[in-house]
């Protein structure tokens, strides 16, 4: 079992695995503000949505030590500026202002107390959003080990391992609960363009792991889903709507209009804080647009011609009704999601 710490905080300063860097160099990047946090979510050296909602939450604590030394009233209108700034680090995961608004009501809740003990509560909430998405990851596996069959051919897009996380993993934590309980299994892995994160990181992690992998180019999937050489299609999500359609990775929604076609289970994996219970449909949902230098070039390496126009969509939303089953800490949610994603809302599984 290897265990991938995708980030560190130690000694007021966020440790993060450069996933940039990945798989030809392994570095560690630096955050000592909140500012150089809010870089790293925008420049995805972290990138997943738990991971960045994790991210986040340190970033608060950071933006605390920075302006401890302030009055009363300077820090915590310095506080609430920090907020804002990572809240508006990237827009469509939902985990990133789950977090921020847990760190937001906590520090609301303190106001009256001394700068330090303000502090010592912001960092020990940012510890509690680490250590919760470690443990709910491990659940959400195990809960998904139910639908692994022995010797099942897993399809995975994009990463949503422990690198997408504090750590395990969502997509990749179920894979991993069915490799470590023995099931004898085959992953494929999209590379998933346009910035490669199944081929960098996907296959890195599982090759860490010595989980059987086959990294494939994404327009192979289809024809591998119509020869029947997959049983199951594993994703992860950056936010899921009450009524179950789900913002994921682009290419996302093209495997699962496919998958439907040839009658392969499809699942969306993910915690209970990728929900929005905010929002009806995923027309609801903001899909971040990203650099055209993502899709023009590869590594630096210009590989499309000038002057070319670029759309480059960094999600897609997959409509519920292509979705076998959202796999969450608490269980497998099926359809119909509008009615049995509530439920969770009842039982105060929320994002606020």
């Amino acid at each position: 079992m290897t265990e991938i710490k995708t980030m560190e905080f130690k000694d007021d300063i966020l440790f993060l695995i450069d996933q940039r860097k990945l798989p030809v160099s392994y570095e560690i990047f630096q955050c000592k503000t909140y500012e150089e946090v809010d870089f790293a979510i925008k420049d995805m050296v972290v990138r997943g949505a738990p991971a960045i909602g994790t991210a986040a939450a340190y970033g608060v604590v950071l933006a605390a030590k920075q302006f401890l030394n302030n009055n009363k009233d300077e820090f915590l209108k310095r506080l609430d500026i920090a907020l804002d700034v990572l809240d508006k680090s990237r827009p469509t995961a939902v985990n990133l202002m789950w977090a921020t608004n847990r760190m937001r009501s906590v520090i609301d809740g303190n106001k009256g107390l001394p700068k330090e003990s303000i502090y010592n509560k912001i960092k020990i909430e940012a510890d509690k959003i680490y250590n919760e998405d470690i443990e709910t990851n491990k659940r959400i596996g195990r809960n998904g080990n139910t639908i692994i069959p022995d010797k099942a051919t897993i399809l995975t897009h994009c990463n949503a391992g422990a690198l997408a996380t504090a750590g395990f993993g969502t997509a990749l934590g179920v894979i991993r609960q069915a490799f470590y309980d023995g099931k004898d299994i085959l992953v494929y892995a999209d590379e998933t363009r346009p910035r490669l994160q199944g081929g960098r990181l996907t296959a890195w992690e599982l090759a860490e792991e010595g989980i059987p992998t086959r990294l494939i180019a994404d327009n192979v999937a289809a024809t591998l889903i119509r020869d029947r050489k997959i049983d199951v299609i594993l994703v992860g999500a950056d936010r899921i709507a009450i009524n179950g359609d789900t913002a994921n990775k682009i290419g996302t929604f093209m495997l699962s209009v496919v998958a439907k076609e040839y009658d392969v289970p499809f699942y969306i994996v993910a915690p209970t804080s990728t929900i929005d219970f905010d929002i009806e449909s995923g027309d609801e949902i903001k899909i971040e647009e990203r650099e055209d230098k993502e899709v023009t070039h590869i590594e630096g390496i210009r590989i499309a011609p000038k002057g070319v126009e670029i759309y480059n969509p960094a999600f897609d939303v997959t409509p519920h009704e292509n979705i076998t089953g959202i796999i969450i800490e608490k269980g497998i949610v099926r359809p119909p999601f509008n009615k049995n994603i509530l439920k969770f809302k009842e039982e105060r599984i929320n994002i606020k």
